[in-house]
């Protein structure tokens, strides 16, 4: 039997300036960072499970109580949308968790001592957790169709839609990327997160519409990111939205992480 180690792309042994020497380094721990998923099969079952219980909760506990979304759609497909952009925030949390786990085991400190690009640790997790994010994102649409939701648009409009959520879902990232950079260890992040998703994912346009909710309300629930994604995704998916929405999202997307990226490796860098 074989019983050598996995190989991994190299980090770099000496310091370089570039592009180039940063891409090298992250992509080394990107390559790190899949491979834990796939030594561990039960981070991506469980990173499933949680959408999958949403699905049918709402799909079937609540759906026929709930009235149709948006213009005369089946609930469905106005669920659908925010399940999708729901499953990339909430796993977005590995981020915080496996930051505050590599931090907490010292891990993070060996690879500070090493001469390799600061921002390649928090990249190559942020990346690694994004390509995750499209695995989990194209299994739920499978599963959308399978519970019975239906697109109303192009295939290059809903791929455009998953491109869409994954962008958000890495923009996310770094918001956690800073949590987990600022807690202890992965239960402590877990319990950080929490007073951040839930305003984000149930505050919003995800599964009911903003109008059944008081106006003081409304006015969070209409504007804030998540609530803006969502609207993209059902303008590209179900093309019942204005595509204010999407360059909305797009613009959410990039303002978070040209603010929190920095921040995180500024961060990494003092802890």
């Amino acid at each position: 039997m074989n019983t050598a180690a996995p190989t991994f792309p190299p980090i770099s042994t000496r310091p370089g300036v570039g592009f180039a020497w940063a891409a090298r380094d992250t992509l080394a721990m990107v390559w790190r960072n899949l491979t834990v998923i796939r030594r561990v099969p039960q981070l991506l079952v469980f990173a499933i499970v949680q959408p999958l219980i949403f699905v049918f909760m709402f799909r079937y506990v609540f759906g026929g109580a709930i009235p149709s979304g948006a213009s005369g759609l089946p609930y469905v497909d106005y669920l659908m949308p925010g399940i999708f952009v729901q499953t990339v925030t909430f796993g977005a949390i590995n981020t915080a968790v496996g930051l505050a786990e590599d931090k907490n085991n010292g891990l993070l400190e060996r690879l500070k001592s090493l001469p390799m690009s600061r921002s390649a640790v928090l990249g190559g997790r942020v990346l690694a957790d994004s390509t995750r994010n499209v695995l989990v994102v194209v299994l739920m649409v499978l599963v959308g169709f399978l519970v019975g939701f239906h697109t109303h648009t192009s295939v290059l409009k809903v791929i455009a839609g998953i491109g869409l959520m994954v962008l958000f879902g890495f923009a996310v990232c770094w918001i956690f990327a800073v949590i987990g950079l600022s807690v202890a260890n992965g239960e402590a992040a877990q319990a950080a997160a929490f007073p951040l998703i839930a305003p984000l994912t149930f505050a919003s346009n995800a599964f009911v519409p903003t109008a059944t909710m008081p106006g003081w309300l409304q006015w969070w629930a209409e504007r804030q990111p998540l609530s803006v994604t969502v609207g993209g995704v059902r303008a590209l998916m179900l093309g019942n939205q204005s595509m204010d929405y999407v360059w909305g999202s797009i613009a959410w997307s990039l303002g978070i992480t040209v603010v929190l990226a920095p921040l995180a490796v500024r961060r990494f860098r003092n802890s």
